[in-house]
């Protein structure tokens, strides 16, 4: 497995929407996996879980109930993000948690050379359910995102994104 300097991945990755359809190796996706459970949360709670989602006719209903995750049809496989209300030690904090591991499944795709896409449930309810329906969730897993991934078919460019007048020394 490749991988990259931290900067040249925080710089160089895009959201990945077109896959090839060569299989992504079981060790890889443990690594991806890994990443994500390295993820900071508020109290250490880690209050996710990851459902991974290879099942080729689940990739293709997950196309069909969420308008923004097309691209699961040509996935290797996906990953969804919940939150787990169970777990958490600061309620409400849930969210914050698992973004930050969904971003760090992004940074992982990427620096293995996979590409994928955060495709965003959480807070729309009816995407929610149609996802607890899909897969089985308990009522208190929160569907937070769906990362499809694979090989990347294309990749874009990487534009400069850095805002100077985003940026406020010693307040705003």
């Amino acid at each position: 497995m490749k991988s990259m300097d931290i900067f040249e991945a925080l710089m160089t990755r895009r959201s990945i929407r077109q896959f090839t359809s060569d299989p992504v190796s079981e060790a890889a996706i443990l690594k991806v996996l890994e990443a994500a459970m390295m993820a900071p949360s508020a109290g250490n709670a880690q209050p996710w879980h990851f459902v991974l989602v290879t099942d080729r006719g689940l990739l293709d209903k997950i196309a069909e109930i969420h308008p923004y995750a097309g691209m699961s049809r040509d996935a290797a496989a996906g990953i969804l993000i919940c939150g787990d209300l169970r777990c958490e030690r600061y309620p409400g904090n849930w969210p914050a948690d698992c973004s930050a591991a969904t971003q760090n499944i992004l940074l992982a795709l990427h620096g293995l050379g996979l590409g994928g896409v955060w495709t965003g449930i959480w807070p729309g309810e009816e995407l929610m359910q149609n996802f607890r329906e899909l897969l089985g969730l308990p009522d208190e897993a929160m569907p937070l995102a769906f990362v499809p991934f694979g090989w990347p078919a294309s990749v874009p460019p990487t534009p400069a994104r850095y805002q100077p007048d985003r940026v406020h020394l010693n307040g705003w």
